[in-house]
């Protein structure tokens, strides 16, 4: 008798359950969101498993969060026949992922190297430490953790509730404002609308960001209070030349294998753009990278074609402008930087 009065109460939860997240996932769909997946170790470890396809079939990105938003992969796809493989990593120096791409000599393809100043010659940027988690993820992955991803992969495809960086109490939580007093701040948080992922890791803003100058407005003004925060003041001397011997020695180490290795600067605009370019002066760090390195290196504002977008929240494209980007991109490395890619480019 107790034990069935215990599958009745089992059986009672479950139905509550079901109802609960079927409930929670309505009130999803009705706000329009798109489907967006979790950027974890799991799916980057995905990505980085996929460096190995032959040269001439794919292209590595590495960066900060603008070439995760500013490259277009279907775009590019399309227009070259290579596949693109995004391991760019929002807030993060992308000198670690290059570090560990030349360290494996299996690594012998070609590798585009965004570069957003601020964080590429930085000591330590903000989200380094989930960067060199997926490191050290990717290297230790088990066939559990394999089988486990491929099945969230199926699920996250469909269910929105299953967004854990928007959607799980922890992400709801955190998003409840908390007035800021003198015992109490609450580091400004970015609105979901701003930030979805693709499964190829492309990130996008969603239609309603795009409509809202309100979420905008938010964003921007995010992007003002870390830029008024205090800041260690740009590299230079023998600080600066210890970055360009590091990033020198790991892009020979690739190109020693039979790797290829270029630079792009990515759109930025408005505050951005004027910040960085006062930070740092092209002629001491861009320049003085490509000459130190010996690579080429593809600048926005030397372009007309990519030189005048302007970035909804000053950093980023929104998905229309990814796509004119990314075409005019592909035409750019073909016709300026002879950038070998699949076996489309000889008809662009």
């Amino acid at each position: 008798m107790q034990s069935s009065n215990f599958a009745k109460a089992g059986l009672m939860a479950l139905f509550l359950s079901v109802i609960a997240l079927a409930s929670w996932e309505f009130f999803l769909r009705k706000t329009d969101l798109p489907i967006s997946y979790d950027d974890n170790e799991a799916l980057w470890a995905d990505k980085r498993a996929m460096v190995y396809e032959p040269i001439n079939q794919a292209t590595v990105f590495i960066g900060s969060s603008r070439i995760r938003y500013d490259l277009d992969i279907p775009t590019w796809q399309n227009m070259t026949g290579d596949h693109a493989i995004q391991l760019g990593n929002d807030g993060s120096n992308p000198r670690l992922v290059l570090d560990d791409l030349a360290k494996d000599e299996k690594f012998k393809g070609k590798l585009i190297i965004d570069v957003t100043e601020g964080l590429f010659f930085g000591d330590f940027a903000p989200l380094d430490g989930h960067t060199l988690k997926e490191i050290e993820y990717f290297h230790h992955r088990t066939p559990t953790q394999r089988f486990s991803f491929e099945v969230n992969h199926v699920l996250e495809s469909k269910f929105l509730f299953l967004d854990q960086d928007n959607y799980s109490f922890n992400a709801m939580v955190d998003h409840i404002p908390v007035p800021t007093r003198p015992t109490v701040f609450q580091m400004p948080l970015f609105p979901v609308e701003f930030d979805g992922d693709h499964f190829t890791r492309q990130a996008f803003m969603t239609p309603r960001f795009l409509q809202d100058t309100n979420l905008q407005n938010q964003v921007k003004a995010i992007w003002a209070f870390f830029g008024s925060l205090p800041h260690p003041p740009p590299p230079s001397g023998d600080k600066l030349q210890a970055i360009f011997n590091s990033v020198k020695t790991n892009v020979d180490k690739i190109r020693d294998r039979g790797g290829k290795v270029i630079f792009v600067r990515t759109p930025s605009s408005g505050p951005a753009w004027m910040g960085e370019s006062h930070g740092f002066p092209r002629a001491e760090y861009w320049d003085k990278l490509l000459s130190f390195t010996g690579c080429k290196g593809i600048y926005f504002l030397d372009f007309p074609a990519i030189s005048n977008f302007q970035c909804p929240e000053w950093s980023h494209l929104s998905p229309d402008q990814a796509v004119i980007y990314t075409n005019n991109l592909v035409k750019i490395l073909q016709e300026h930087a002879e950038w070998p890619m699949g076996n489309k480019l000889s008809k662009l």
